[in-house]
């Protein structure tokens, strides 16, 4: 790896474009590598977890309302037009829209892959407008799978790059600004685009991605799961209007009314970003993680060890009043954005949103320490959530940061880097139980790691309620050939509800 040092610059300075981060990221996507074997298997990996997660949510408010602006759009006369998750295969709509509408189902349950470091990120984002724009232009420009896998390699090691060494959330920047220009980065290397093109791309992406974290923050709305649909929207147009020639704003990170100086650290802030050599494979898809549960990730082990306290004390924790308080001690992160350190009240209130409550660890730990397991939607029922004796254990939960687990959080080994904490159980009678984890069991260095098999039966489990059991094969079948399909067949990475599975649903009406 290499390491590109980023500051601000002003105008006078005339940085060349050799300088300039998002001129590196260009040069990362047009390098014709080729991707190692098991980031292919990865990549299919993650092709299917993102197709799991979306079969589970098609019938939720958010994902039916984007797929029916999606649907509302005729295919633009550049290609073929991209699929739409629930949707027939036959029916398509230009890939913007279906990179939105796609990228709500895979976002909507915060429940696919993460990577955490200097800040968050789920880089399965890029993967719908990647997919979406390869179905576009597959029969008018010869793609193949390989090429798709090529595309997603590129988005991923960009983003997780941009996330090792740019904290966003620090300045209140929501983490898809890193998704714009890894997916538009992503898209240029699938089509196989000129730096010049890409770089262009890249700018203009980022500098319609940059917004708040207001959209993660209290009451969490409907917008957390199209935040990065919209990063995934603005990409494919980004690249569009680079091919047609149009230039973006630069240098758009280091210029001195860009996004360092003003959005990020300010005027003196520096960042030294990691990114491939020339020739050095694009690995970083390996340094992400995958979901058990549909949870915020920094949740996930922290459940793990939820269940495993249920197992171990069952008469102990099934009495609320026999205990007198639960601390969690964990990194900042955890703390500060799921935890009490984020002074939320309505990670304390049974009426909050979904969205809240799935970044809420008070509320998810004292679920999982009752029912001993996490479900994608009964956990998170208003029914579940207004139990008395749940209520009254949940406002007896607490996150305290420990220094050394944020210092375990940010760490570059990999086998020390950490994701869970401490749990002090304080019991009526002066006892405690006591017990930490490290990552959750689903985590690579995990009690149960997931592969090829899990990822599998996370599609079949998640989808059985909304596809006919020849249509999860059939899926299955071709996702797992994805670096051989040919043009003829990406339009087959795609879920096709049952007949009459989403007919209860009620769709909205807008606009379009």
């Amino acid at each position: 790896m290499k390491i590109h040092h980023l500051r601000t610059h002003r105008s006078d300075e005339n940085l060349a474009r050799e300088g300039q981060l998002a001129w590196q990221l260009a040069g990362v996507a047009v390098d014709p590598v080729e991707v190692d074997d098991e980031v292919v298997d990865m990549v299919v990996n993650r092709v299917i977890d993102n197709a799991a997660v979306a079969a589970a949510s098609l019938a939720r408010k958010p994902v039916v309302s984007a797929r029916s602006q999606a649907l509302a759009h005729p295919v633009s006369i550049g290609g073929d037009g991209a699929t739409v998750f629930g949707a027939d295969a036959a029916r398509r709509t230009s890939p913007e829209w279906a990179a939105w509408a796609n990228g709500v189902a895979v976002r909507e349950l915060d429940f696919h892959d993460t990577f955490l470091a200097a800040d968050y990120s789920h880089p399965g984002d890029n993967i719908p407008p990647i997919v979406a724009v390869a179905q576009h232009l597959a029969a008018t420009r010869g793609l193949t799978g390989r090429d798709v896998v090529r595309g997603i390699a590129t988005g991923y090691e960009i983003q997780v790059d941009l996330v090792k060494a740019i904290t966003l959330h620090a300045h209140k920047i929501d983490h898809v600004a890193h998704l714009g220009p890894s997916a538009a980065a992503g898209i240029g290397t699938l089509l196989g685009l000129d730096r010049e093109t890409i770089f262009q791309a890249i700018g203009q992406a980022l500098h319609t991605t940059t917004a708040t974290r207001q959209s993660r923050k209290g009451e969490i709305s409907t917008w957390k799961a199209h935040a990065p649909a919209f990063a995934g929207k603005m990409a494919v147009e980004s690249v569009d209007r680079a091919m047609r020639g149009e230039t973006s704003p630069v240098p758009i990170y280091e210029g001195e009314d860009g996004v360092i100086a003003w959005l990020l650290g300010g005027p003196e802030a520096t960042y030294d970003v990691p990114l491939p050599e020339q020739g050095e494979a694009k690995r970083a898809i390996l340094d992400s993680y995958t979901k058990e549960h549909s949870a915020e990730y920094q949740a996930q082990a922290l459940i793990d060890l939820a269940r495993k306290l249920h197992d171990a004390y069952p008469l102990i924790l099934d009495d609320p009043e026999g205990i007198e308080s639960i601390t969690i001690h964990t990194s900042h992160h955890t703390h500060n954005v799921i935890g009490t350190g984020a002074n939320d009240p309505q990670k304390y209130d049974p009426d909050a949103s979904r969205e809240t409550l799935d970044h809420s660890i008070p509320y998810i730990f004292t679920v999982a320490l009752q029912d001993g397991t996490w479900h994608h939607a009964d956990s998170y029922t208003p029914e579940r959530a207004h139990r008395p004796d749940t209520v009254a254990l949940w406002r007896k939960v607490s996150t305290v940061e420990d220094p050394e687990w944020t210092r375990r959080y940010h760490s570059l080994d990999i086998g020390e880097k950490a994701f869970g904490g401490r749990v002090v159980i304080r019991l009526a009678d002066g006892n405690e139980i006591v017990d930490e984890i490290a990552v959750a069991d689903a985590h690579p260095l995990g009690a149960r790691p997931f592969g090829r098999e899990q990822y599998v039966q996370k599609f079949r489990t998640l989808a059985e309620w909304v596809l006919e059991p020849a249509e999860i094969d059939r899926f299955l079948e071709v996702a797992q050939r994805l670096p051989e399909l040919g043009p003829d067949e990406l339009g087959q990475l795609t879920i096709t509800a049952a007949p009459g599975a989403l007919n209860h649903v009620e769709i909205p009406t807008g606009l379009f």
